[in-house]
């Protein structure tokens, strides 16, 4: 099964990979910087909680690779990702839009100069569903580098909002939670709610780049 699952990996990031080939925009940070009103209103706060259609804290984006953020996006915006708020957000961005506010939370709050920190190794029933579900095949050890920059970094990321994001990646095409992708929904669909929550809890429990950098109109005092 492991095997199986690594060749799906694989063809995955070469089809992403020819896709995007001689279509890429170009991102600006400064750009994005003056286009991220509509996401810091939950993006720009630490911890800041979703309610619908469950109660999660929003991810952490700052420091997350730009080509994942803007695939992301586009497929919101293509209703391969159905939360209505993202929807309705993405679909109004155009190609450069993405492509600047990508650029923007990738450099947000990066510090070249931190020395990255020793993960502990993952053991017992996390190791045997890591296993399983083949994860490090496209997250990288570490879960903090993935094989292609179209997968997000994930280590560190809150656990609430990774079991909220693999649910919906188990639920599919279904209204306003599901997430359409064929890659992902193989691997979640394999475990039960328990067990993802398991595999949740551990990888954000990793050291990783991601964060949530506090705008100045939401700080305190």
């Amino acid at each position: 099964m492991n095997k199986t699952l690594t060749t799906i990996f694989a063809v995955a990031v070469a089809s992403v990979t020819a896709a995007s080939h001689g279509q890429e925009v170009k991102g600006d940070p400064q750009a994005g910087g003056r286009k991220i009103a509509m996401c810091i209103g939950c993006h720009g706060i630490p911890g800041y909680q979703a309610s619908f259609p469950s109660v999660y804290k929003v991810p952490k984006i700052s420091g997350q690779g730009g080509k994942y953020i803007a695939s992301a996006l586009d497929a919101y915006r293509k209703g391969d990702r159905q939360h209505p708020t993202m929807r309705g957000i993405a679909e109004s961005l155009t190609d450069q839009d993405i492509a600047d506010v990508a650029a923007y939370y990738e450099a947000s709050g990066h510090d070249a100069s931190a020395a990255p920190k020793a993960g502990h190794e993952a053991a017992g029933q996390v190791a045997d569903l890591i296993k399983r579900g083949a994860c490090v095949s496209c997250h990288g050890q570490g879960f903090a580098k993935p094989i292609d920059p179209s997968y997000p970094k994930v280590a560190g990321q809150y656990p609430d909002y990774l079991y909220a994001a693999l649910r919906s990646y188990k639920a599919g095409t279904a209204p306003r939670v599901g997430r359409s992708n064929g890659v992902m929904a193989g691997v979640a669909k394999q475990f039960s709610n328990a067990e993802l929550k398991v595999l949740a809890d551990y990888i954000g429990s990793l050291d990783g780049d991601l964060k949530t950098v506090p705008q100045p109109r939401f700080r305190s005092g």
